[in-house]
């Protein structure tokens, strides 16, 4: 049955107007943006698929193009449309940051290090340059490794930090494997980049661990 056929409360984009995007499924959500569906399968008998074949949105926003353009309906152009909303989202994200990072609401910070590198199948460490008023004047991902470590270089965190006159910063990596717990190694280098940085009078205000779609803040279990 077409999705015009349904009632109109059942249908996504009257759900959408009528109660928001929080109301949907992710089907709904998938439906929405795809449109239309294909011969013999609504659009969001579709989104089902999609989430099926890729086993999270997790995978599903991370899948190459070749990936993606397996499954049946898609292909480079919705791939495109993809990853145009992804950086969109970023880009929204990132210019809330240039108005200043909330310590007491860190929710916007840790959106936008899952856009950043949250989908990632390789460890990755960034760094948030932040002015006097907690205000971001560049993210930059400096460092990448393997599916379980990146080498870290306290020295041109240095050189970073000090060419952007930052007057804060706050450090993320993320863990391919989707645990967020902070080995002993995250907590030494840590420590030891605070003490670097507290010579230079730059405070770090938090480092986080992302995981797919969680986060380990260490200011907010006490490790700051």
């Amino acid at each position: 049955m077409s999705i015009t056929d349904w009632p109109l409360e059942q249908r996504p984009r009257e759900k959408l107007i009528a109660h928001g995007a929080q109301a949907l499924s992710d089907a709904e959500l998938l439906a929405v943006f795809l449109r239309a569906g294909i011969k013999g399968k609504s659009a969001v008998e579709l989104g089902h698929d999609m989430l099926e074949h890729f086993g999270s949105l997790h995978h599903l926003f991370s899948a190459s193009l070749d990936s993606f353009s397996k499954l049946n309906g898609l292909g480079a152009a919705k791939y495109c449309q993809f990853q145009a909303v992804l950086e969109l989202a970023k880009r929204a994200l990132t210019e809330e940051l240039k108005n200043g990072v909330k310590l007491n609401s860190p929710q916007t910070v840790t959106n936008y290090l899952q856009l950043l590198i949250g989908r990632k199948t390789f460890e990755s460490f960034a760094i948030l340059f932040l002015d006097v008023k907690h205000r971001l004047i560049q993210c930059e991902e400096l460092f990448r490794g393997s599916l379980t470590n990146a080498k870290i270089y306290p020295r041109e965190i240095i050189k970073r930090v000090l060419h952007h006159n930052a007057a804060a910063v706050i450090f993320a990596h993320n863990h391919p494997s989707g645990q967020t717990d902070p080995s002993q190694a995250d907590l030494s280098l840590t420590t030891e980049l605070k003490a670097m940085l507290a010579v230079v009078d730059v405070a770090v205000l938090d480092h986080f661990i992302v995981a797919e779609n969680k986060t380990y803040s260490f200011s907010e279990h006490g490790l700051l």
